[in-house]
């Protein structure tokens, strides 16, 4: 028997950890779901993957890890007929297989369950669950029969958001959700799941693991794709490293521990993922927040920022962390008193908080961050536009070289200055985004989950931007869905639930048991704080 556990909160907060599977078929009883033999893949003469040779087994999940760029994504999509390979082959059940598109690999049984929210945004839940493949009676579309079963698809992922509402209505983590319920729909003997908890919270994730192991318990193969190494480690049976496109090593998970799967896939020891905390600078708040009412929200919220401070905000998916930093920021609509630097100060447009020094990085760099069909140089110098005109068009060359700066500074990673920003890795997007927020120049920096998506390595680096920010005395927000991360880079932490900010941490008391209480309103059942210092917003 195998236990499902994500170690820490994810196991408190979901129970995953009492979740237990049978034991995968033996690897000699039954051949594999599909496999690559020799499989490359080039694209314009560039080399993204080179021969590699794997095997995807029934009943057993199959991780894939590397950083960005390491060709896990590519592979994922030449073994759902997305893409065809270069040179090599594709085999299903032994029999050597041309995979003309993603129905015909569907029609097989292989599902893909992508790293990016492919839905229709205007159409409700289930018409997208259903998209392309509606149940029909003799009157029509039976949006009856769908919705009904959208609905209990989503509930075996813990998810009960309506069948009926607009996808456009959803937060990021739930569109997630409804990506993969509709994925499953489709009848399959391998699940490839590409980064799914990026958007999701721990129990939103203890959900999945769970689904994950009724799969691989009725024999499903799963492959399994996450820059998040604890995860790995606790939910695959085999563990594939790839890096530059080359096979590195195939190993049993039992046989790794995460800072060796980190090791194998940049091809060096890392140092501490999170840097010392920068000391806090003295003097008044650099932001003030007071009688903060959002839109929609049960009650005001009031904190401070102080400068030098990196303050994270935690809690699960709809607690309002977003919600509220977007109304702080004009982004959305809310109402209250802001002060900065002791000035009070009111913000009509986003542009009024920019222009303030206040920069809001958004957790949707794709949809909302970043125009991915627009080049590197366009998206970086966007916000600051008006440094960079010239009469009535853009100096070409100051611009040239603010690009230069920022791949210097950031270490963007591009093949070709003339790339788009959609061909980026997701690690190098996220590079572009804060590279693109810091020529504002910017007194308060609010960083919405810095590293979804992202791999270890480029999390080393994110994570050292930051506290080399609050170094230089600039006060930092951390809106993050990993405890660790507000564990490892913070100061100070407010916790919210319901709208509400309903707890406040500070130092030796930011741990991964306090944020849960708080999260998950256990305290308010009685359990005690562990310290005095700990102050509980709604004691």
């Amino acid at each position: 028997m195998q236990a499902f556990a994500t170690g820490g909160a994810a196991a408190r907060l979901a129970d995953v950890a009492d979740v237990t599977i049978d034991a995968a078929p033996k690897a000699d009883v039954q051949g594999p779901v599909i496999e690559t033999e020799a499989v490359s893949r080039a694209f314009g003469g560039v080399v993204v993957l080179s021969d590699i040779s794997l095997k995807f087994r029934p009943g057993e999940v199959h991780a894939v890890i590397g950083e960005n760029g390491a060709g896990k994504s590519t592979l994922m999509k030449i073994l759902a007929g997305h893409l065809q390979p270069t040179s090599g082959r594709v085999l299903i059940g032994g029999e050597p297989i041309e995979l003309t598109g993603p129905a015909e690999a569907e029609r097989r049984g292989i599902v893909l369950v992508h790293q990016e929210i492919l839905l229709a945004p205007d159409l409700t839940v289930a018409q997208c669950m259903f998209l392309g493949r509606e149940l029909t009676t003799r009157l029509g579309v039976d949006d009856r029969a769908m919705n009904a079963k959208a609905a209990a698809a989503l509930a075996r992922l813990g998810c009960h958001v309506p069948p009926t509402a607009r996808v456009n209505s959803l937060s990021i983590a739930n569109r997630q959700l409804v990506q993969i319920a509709r994925a499953l729909l489709t009848p399959h003997k391998a699940v490839i799941f590409d980064e799914p908890t990026a958007s999701l919270t721990p129990v939103e994730a203890g959900a999945l693991f769970q689904l994950i192991g009724e799969l691989r318990q009725s024999g499903v193969a799963v492959v399994y794709i996450s820059h998040r190494l604890e995860e790995v480690k606790a939910i695959a049976d085999v563990v594939t490293v790839l890096r530059d496109g080359k096979w590195i090593a195939t190993r049993p998970a039992a046989s790794l521990q995460p800072v060796e799967m980190a090791r194998l896939m940049v091809g060096r020891d890392l140092e501490a993922l999170y840097p010392q905390r920068p000391a806090k600078r003295a003097g008044g708040p650099a932001l003030s927040v007071e009688g903060f009412v959002v839109d929609g929200a049960p009650e005001a919220a009031s904190f401070e920022l102080r400068p030098g401070e990196i303050l994270g905000l935690g809690g699960l998916v709809g607690a309002g962390r977003t919600e509220l930093l977007e109304a702080v920021t004009a982004l959305r609509k809310g109402a209250g008193r802001i002060r900065i630097g002791g000035a009070d100060i009111a913000f009509r447009a986003p542009r009024d908080a920019m222009r303030a020094g206040v920069v809001y990085l958004t957790e949707d760099r794709k949809g909302k961050g970043l125009i991915l069909a627009e080049p590197v140089a366009v998206n970086l110098t966007l916000a600051a536009l008006s440094r960079f005109s010239r009469g009535f068009g853009v100096d070409r060359a100051k611009e040239s070289a603010a690009l230069d700066k920022a791949i210097s500074d950031f270490d963007i990673r591009i093949n070709d200055k003339a790339m788009l920003a959609g061909q980026l890795s997701g690690g190098n997007q996220q590079k572009l985004l804060l590279a693109k927020m810091m020529l504002l120049d910017p007194r308060i920096v609010i960083i919405d989950e810095p590293t979804r998506g992202v791999d270890v390595g480029a999390k080393q680096q994110i994570y050292q931007f930051i506290a080399r920010l609050a170094g230089e005395g600039r006060a930092v927000i951390v809106i993050s869905s990993e405890m660790n991360e507000l564990i490892g880079l913070c100061h100070r932490v407010l916790v919210m639930r319901g709208g509400r900010i309903v707890g406040e941490l500070e130092g030796a008391d930011i741990t991964e048991q306090n944020i849960v209480m708080r999260a998950t309103g256990v305290s308010d059942a009685g359990a005690q704080a562990p310290d005095a210092n700990i102050r509980d917003a709604h004691a």
